[in-house]
């Protein structure tokens, strides 16, 4: 028997019980409909990270205080205050460090905000004036404060986009007086909508001079964080390892494996969230992966039941000289064309549900997520399917071909 004729024959089997044939590519369908939703929700994940650590630039590196976290258990060493002002002084001298073009200590905050009867809560962000630079983030109305700011630690404030439509809706905020955590501070700025950008989002945030939250907000003598701008991207390592040098010396460290800070480049910050958000997709694959398994025995039993079913058509066909290879065949592509009709549904549904997912993330997570269709997902779903049906119809075809003619035509 030809393998067209083997083909269609099977076609034909499966036509003949059309709802046996749909409840057993249910298990396929969910189970490649789960691979691709993951994955797509998953790249989507990764892809709005990625895009908003790239906002602070590819020519920054960030300093923080504590070791570097490896897990769950050393995640609180990051809370320390290991970056003060002596830090700060040495990094901006050329003579320790070369190839820095800005940099701006940060410290943050998470206070009570008021405007007359208005309050809301906002992420006080402490920095130099030099933040606006670094960022590429200026005031769409007002302008932002001076190097002068910090040094009087000046109560002046630049607001965020969403903070100022809270506070003072339509009204102008530029020169008005707020209270922020008790103490006036006059408006200077107004930035426009900008969004996440790395570990904050700009349009929560009331930014000040760094010298001010420190004294009048938080009362610390540390930092959170240190930004650095270099001039040459091509050099950004090599000045991170000076800096990482440089910050040894001056905290008396001997030994790396002791240092009280950590530095990034977004090179890195981006490679450890890719890493993370790889392993999380590979465990819930593997989850979604199950079901998959499950629909293959479900078929294997289905199509076990209708071996025993059309135990008299075998015979009947061995009878007019089908071999055991053509009988086996037949089953086999039945099976497989089972589990890729069910790959096939589930990818469309899977790209489905993964575009709707997308819409509604794009509203209640961030507007900047984007939907994404995994390709190699589809791709899988179709090589999986394939094999679930060639692995788990081998069995009952290989039965199916066994039979006895004589004893089969027999069978009642």
């Amino acid at each position: 028997m030809i393998l067209k004729h083997s083909f269609t024959t099977a076609l034909k089997g499966l036509k003949n019980h059309q709802s046996r044939s749909i409840l057993t590519i249910l298990g396929i369908v969910i189970g490649i409909t789960a691979i691709i939703l993951v994955m797509s929700i998953g790249q989507g994940a990764q892809d709005l990270i990625l895009q908003q650590i790239k906002g602070l630039g590819s020519q920054t590196i960030i300093i923080e205080p504590g070791r570097e976290p490896e897990g769950p258990s050393s995640f609180t060493e990051i809370f320390t205050d290991s970056l003060k002002q002596k830090d700060v002084d040495m990094l901006k001298n050329p003579e320790r460090i070369q190839g820095i073009k800005n940099l701006t200590p940060i410290v943050v905050q998470i206070v009570n905000t008021a405007y007359e009867n208005n309050t809301t809560r906002a992420t006080v962000l402490g920095a130099s004036e030099l933040l606006a630079e670094i960022l590429e983030i200026y005031p769409l109305q007002g302008t932002t404060f001076s190097e002068d700011d910090v040094k009087q630690r000046a109560n002046v404030a630049v607001l965020g986009s969403e903070i100022k439509r809270k506070l003072f809706g339509p009204s102008d905020a530029v020169g008005e007086k707020i209270k922020i955590k008790g103490k006036t501070f006059r408006v200077l700025g107004v930035l426009p909508p900008k969004g996440q950008v790395s570990l904050f989002n700009v349009d929560e945030t009331i930014t000040i001079p760094y010298t001010t939250a420190q004294q009048y907000l938080i009362g610390t003598n540390f930092f959170n964080s240190i930004i650095v701008q270099v001039e040459n991207e091509k050099e950004i390592d090599s000045i991170k390892n000076n800096i990482e040098q440089a910050l040894r010396e001056s905290h008396n460290i001997q030994d790396p494996s002791k240092d009280d800070f950590h530095a990034m480049t977004q090179a890195d910050v981006a490679s450890r969230v890719s890493n993370v958000t790889g392993i999380l997709t590979v465990l819930l694959l593997s989850v979604a992966a199950i079901s998959l398994v499950v629909g293959g025995i479900g078929i294997m039993n289905i199509m076990l039941v209708s071996v025993f079913e059309r135990t008299r058509e075998i015979g009947l066909r061995k009878s007019i000289g089908a071999t055991e290879k053509d009988i086996l065949v037949q089953f086999l592509l039945e099976s497989i064309i089972l589990t890729v009709i069910g790959g096939i549904a589930g990818i469309i549904l899977g790209a489905l549900l993964s575009f709707a997912t997308s819409l509604i993330l794009t509203k209640v997570v961030s507007s900047g997520w984007v939907f994404v269709f995994p390709v190699s997902a589809a791709l899988l779903g179709i090589g999986v399917a394939t094999m679930v049906g060639l692995i788990f119809g081998l069995y009952p075809a290989r039965q199916a071909s066994l039979k006895s003619p004589i004893e089969a035509l027999r069978y009642e």
